[in-house]
């Protein structure tokens, strides 16, 4: 679902438009070229990140067309020539297009999607994909981490105020919910994705009133089945937690009070919840939550926790929305093979930055699973037409550290890569977003708590065939002539 009817078609980089008239008036036109979606570094130095957004790039592929006033646009340029804008006018994807299912666990240098489609198609949609990919990954990533420091507690995503722009906020929304938030402040993304909406009131409505009390004991007698009620407008010890223990006794029944909760919004949150705790439990309110909000992050859920804070969830807001302490995810779209009527024509990108050398061709993506533990164990490039023989031992190193090698035996592979277009035709059934959110929780749940944790993680292997290997090198030796 969109979240308006925007004509969507021109959010490109010019450059792809100059490009596409270059091919279509070349031996380029008929080409069928390869991209790989990849990136290239965890953000927060962490050690695996979550894929999110593959529906709306779906929908965008779905719905490209350019529109009469699109092609005015462009002729008003005076660089395309009339032929091309005809081309244009009747322009739709018809390639292949295969994705790591969303709420992935993914890792750096590995295709999470392959593009294979005639060059101009392939080549256009580059843009729009990878701003999904940018930001749906990145947050789904953050909220994954930020869930993670929870330790088991609730955490709502509150970003909607501080997200940049309203795409920003719901589909930032739905990504931090397939990351493991168990809720959302925006209404509008529970309305499209079932992102559980909630929400209770704001300092403003204590300050209508002429008393926090009157404030509080309003609120309960509207929702008393479960009232929230921010305690610090004032102050917390002597007026909010009094105030609140007071309106529920008097407005709730005792089942009632088991589903209440009182929310703090600022000051030293280990030293309050300690505090407030102890005035709960002496009042009776036992089953009363204690809710924090204020500039939280995984770093922040973490200290306190540790501290000894008592807190039953979390309200995460710009940190989460804006991935405030690294917002660039740094996904690429890079050419990595050519086809014609000769066959497949692996490329490459060669750069004095040795990380930004690509892996070349058509390539498959495996990961191996230990049988004994069920945990994932490495990831394998292979070249399109390889074939693994599973009934063998399969020896990988670690492309970091060439002398550091580990035997798979015993172990299960699973291709990641699965089919999403069809000769320009979509395959794939999207999952609901809480059915990737229940995929995600499981692909985490087959990483390795070393590979998981913020400091200094575990190096996850994704290693290249011997096949794959040598390709490159050869790639590389022809580069340097």
């Amino acid at each position: 679902m969109k979240i308006d009817e925007r004509k969507l078609t021109l959010l490109c980089d010019f450059y792809e438009l100059t490009m596409a008239r270059g091919y279509f008036h070349s031996e380029i036109k008929n080409k069928i070229a390869y991209f790989d979606v990849f990136f290239r570094r965890v953000p927060d130095n962490g050690g695996y990140a979550i894929f999110c957004g593959l529906e709306q790039i779906i929908e965008y592929i779905k719905s490209i067309k350019f529109e009469s006033d699109d092609i005015e646009y462009l002729r008003s340029k005076k660089i395309f020539d009339e032929e091309f804008l005809s081309y244009l006018k009747d322009f739709k994807f018809t390639g292949d297009i295969w994705s790591v299912p969303e709420g992935t666990v993914i890792f750096p240098n590995e295709p999470i999607m392959t593009i294979r489609a005639p060059a101009i198609e392939a080549q256009f949609i580059e843009t729009f994909v990878l701003l999904i990919l940018n930001h749906q990954c990145l947050i789904a990533t953050k909220a994954s981490r930020i869930v993670r420091a929870a330790d088991g507690r609730i955490v709502s995503e509150f970003g909607a105020r501080r997200a940049h722009g309203a795409d920003a906020s719901v589909y930032g929304s739905r990504a931090a919910y397939i990351g493991g938030c168990h809720s959302t402040s925006c209404a509008l993304a529970d309305k499209m994705f079932g992102a559980a909406a909630g929400g209770t009131m704001a300092h403003s409505w204590i300050q209508m009133f002429d008393t926090e009390y009157d404030a509080f004991k309003t609120y309960c007698q509207l929702y008393p089945n479960n009232p929230t009620l921010l305690i610090d407008t004032y102050d917390v010890i002597n007026s909010g937690v009094p105030n609140a223990i007071k309106a529920f006794k008097e407005c709730l029944t005792d089942e009632q009070r088991n589903h209440c909760a009182i929310r703090l919004d600022s000051g030293d949150i280990t030293y309050l919840t300690k505090k407030i705790r102890k005035m709960l439990d002496n009042a009776g309110l036992t089953g009363c939550k204690i809710v924090v909000s204020n500039s939280l992050d995984e770093y922040i859920i973490r200290d306190i926790l540790l501290q000894g804070a008592k807190v039953d969830m979390f309200g995460v807001g710009e940190r989460l929305i804006t991935a405030k302490s690294e917002p660039v995810f740094g996904g690429v779209y890079k050419l990595c093979a050519i086809e014609d009527e000769k066959g497949i024509t692996p490329k490459i990108k060669i750069s004095e930055n040795a990380a930004k050398i690509t892996n070349p061709d058509f390539k498959k993506l495996y990961r191996f699973y230990s049988r004994d533990t069920g945990k994932a164990e490495a990831d394998l490039l292979t070249i399109y037409d390889e074939v693994i023989d599973t009934s063998k031992p399969y020896e990988l190193f670690d492309p970091n550290y060439t002398w550091k090698r580990k035997t798979m035996d015993n172990y299960d592979l699973r291709e990641m890569l699965v089919a999403i277009f069809k000769n320009g035709e979509c395959v794939y059934e999207n999952p609901t977003a809480e059915e990737i959110r229940a995929y995600c929780k499981n692909e985490l749940d087959s990483m390795w708590d070393e590979v998981l944790r913020f400091e200094n993680p575990h190096n996850y292997y994704v290693d290249l065939s011997q096949k794959l290997w040598d390709e490159k090198h050869k790639l590389l030796r022809q580069g340097r002539k």
